[in-house]
C-alpha cells in the first residue's frame, strides 16, 4: 500500500502530538537530543509510514548543511483512551451553568 500525502501528514501528526507529550512523562529524553537537531519519528508498527519518514529525512540530509538527527523508533501507539470521568447520559441535566 501507498500512502497519500494527506495519510502522511495525518499519521505524523499524530506520531508528532504522542511524542511531544512524552518528554512530560519522561524528562531525561530530551538530554538524549542535541540542540537544533532533527527528529524523525519511525513507526515500527507502520512499515509504509517508515519508510516514507526515513526517505525524507535522507533526502533532506543530502541537500546542503543538515542538522544533527534523531531517530526515534517506537514500537507502537497504545490505544487513545477516553479521560471522561463517570459521564452518564441524560434527558434532563442536572447542573445549571447559569
Amino acid at each position: 500500500m501507498t500512502y497519500n500525502r494527506e495519510t502522511i501528514i495525518e499519521k505524523n501528526q499524530t506520531l508528532s502530538f504522542e511524542f511531544e507529550r512524552y518528554p512530560l512523562e519522561h524528562p531525561d529524553v530530551l538530554e538524549q537530543i542535541p540542540s537544533g537537531a532533527e527528529i524523525v519519528l519511525l513507526p515500527k508498527d507502520d512499515p509504509e509510514l517508515y519508510r516514507v519518514n526515513l526517505n525524507a529525512s535522507q533526502k533532506a540530509s543530502r541537500h546542503g548543511e543538515a542538522p544533527p538527527v534523531v531517530y526515534v523508533e517506537i514500537e507502537a501507539l497504545a490505544p487513545a483512551r477516553s479521560r471522561l470521568v463517570n459521564p452518564y447520559l441524560t434527558s434532563h441535566p442536572t447542573y445549571s451553568a447559569a
